[in-house]
């Protein structure tokens, strides 16, 4: 949790400052967003207070909204191991 913290923290505050569109770069998805979206999905798991990271949580959202996001997420993976 703590290291969760550490780099939400400091993703959270980059966003800000550069004034991100709806993804971390821009308007569309880059690297960036690929490297967010599994890392909030773990700390959703892991329980974590993630309140405190809004432009993270909006940036998360608009990816696991499009359909790549979506077709990527683990419950959807047809290998998937069942619980």
């Amino acid at each position: 949790a703590h290291w969760i913290q550490q780099g939400l923290s400091a993703l959270e505050q980059l966003l800000r400052q550069s004034k991100s569109g709806a993804f971390c770069i821009g308007d569309r998805p880059t690297l960036a967003d690929c490297c967010l979206v599994p890392q909030w999905a773990n700390a959703q798991r892991m329980g974590c207070d993630l309140s405190h990271y809004p432009r993270c949580q909006a940036v998360y959202d608009a990816c696991t909204r499009l359909p790549a996001f979506i077709a990527a997420a683990p419950e959807n993976q047809q290998d998937k191991i069942p619980a």
